[in-house]
């Protein structure tokens, strides 16, 4: 096995473009005055892709609940800018990987409300034919690799990824998600060196929702500033505000046009908040509800981009209200398919199995 990876990092050298110079960090994290605003057009987009996010998440809660979705269910309601300005900033070919908070990128790329709603109450129709649940769904065709449940295990991954995409001279870049708790994980941090010695063609996104679990990153990281993480691997990297998705976006464009120009990866520590717990276990008594009440009033993703709608746009509140209407019909039909497909038959069992 050794043997074998080593002969392949040797034709991943010979296959690949020589990777050009690297970029310091003064140079490719570089401040910057402010986000390029979006068009209309942009903030349409933002608007209905985040909303669709959130009134997902909203209903999974509900059907949560109702005891009709089992096992864990972490809900992204909150953090919507972040999945949704990074795509923003992709091409076709682009992938990726997240952890087990990933309904919001699911849908962000592409995937289906009905398929993931039917994942998550176990049904045929699911993305995983009703096997994976909340933290396991794929789709090869949209280029997304997971939702997976081990802690920092999909960095690892999406560096794999990355590693192909240079084999294999495709041009792709490979975004790989971690939350603020992941990414203390040692495998991690292999990843980083790897993907520095090899110019891998990755941005690594860390998720800043300030508690990972329970426990905030001022009592469970040395260093708080995870933008930092790759400084003793020469990966450059930058906070950004997570809350909103015309900064996101900005920082996501030249994060991707880093990887993808041969420089090797990128970090990106994107500062956001959870609006509920971790899971839908989690009471979430760790903060107080002041403090969730003054992120909702202050630094909403998608109240942001509405006001900008309504204001410098001058979108009509009917207009809004029909975006508003076909992202509830979409995330209605979807709790209905997933609550009336039928579930796997007995011999999914058998299915899927890799020996």
């Amino acid at each position: 096995m050794a043997a074998n990876g080593a002969q392949m990092a040797g034709n991943a050298t010979k296959r690949a473009p020589a990777p050009a110079k690297k970029a310091g960090k003064s140079e490719s994290a570089k401040a910057v005055s402010g986000p390029k605003p979006f068009t209309k057009e942009e903030d349409l987009r933002a608007y209905r892709d985040m909303l669709l996010i959130r009134r997902f998440e909203e209903k999974a809660g509900q059907l949560y609940g109702m005891g009709l979705i089992g096992g864990f269910c972490h809900l992204y309601i909150g953090q919507e800018a972040v999945v949704v300005g990074m795509q923003m900033a992709t091409i076709e070919g682009d992938q990726v990987i997240t952890g087990y908070r990933d309904h919001g990128h699911m849908l962000a790329c592409g995937m289906e409300a009905n398929g993931v709603m039917a994942e998550l109450t176990g049904r045929r129709g699911g993305y995983s034919r009703g096997k994976g649940g909340s933290m396991h769904m794929f789709s090869r065709e949209k280029n997304f690799y997971g939702g997976h449940g081990i802690v920092g295990a999909q960095i690892a991954l999406g560096t794999g990824l990355a590693f192909a995409n240079r084999y294999n001279s495709n041009g792709n870049v490979s975004l790989a998600y971690c939350g603020d708790g992941a990414a203390n994980q040692g495998q991690v941090y292999e990843s980083f060196n790897m993907a520095e010695l090899w110019s891998l063609p990755v941005v690594y996104v860390i998720e800043n929702n300030r508690y990972a679990m329970g426990t905030s990153v001022s009592r469970a990281s040395a260093q708080t500033d995870f933008s930092k993480r790759g400084v003793s691997f020469n990966i450059p990297g930058e906070q950004v505000d997570g809350m909103d998705v015309q900064a996101v976006r900005e920082a996501a464009m030249r994060a991707i046009t880093h990887a993808r120009s041969g420089k090797g990866p990128y970090i990106l520590e994107m500062q956001t908040y959870r609006y509920r717990g971790h899971s839908m276990s989690d009471p979430a008594k760790y903060r107080s509800k002041d403090e969730v009440e003054k992120m909702r009033n202050e630094h909403d993703p998608i109240e942001q981009v509405r006001n900008r709608l309504l204001g410098k746009h001058k979108i009509s509140e009917e207009e809004i209200k029909a975006v508003d209407a076909e992202i509830r019909k979409i995330v209605n039909e979807s709790a209905e398919f997933a609550t009336h497909d039928p579930e796997p038959d007995a011999s999914e069992l058998w299915t899927d199995i890799v020996k």
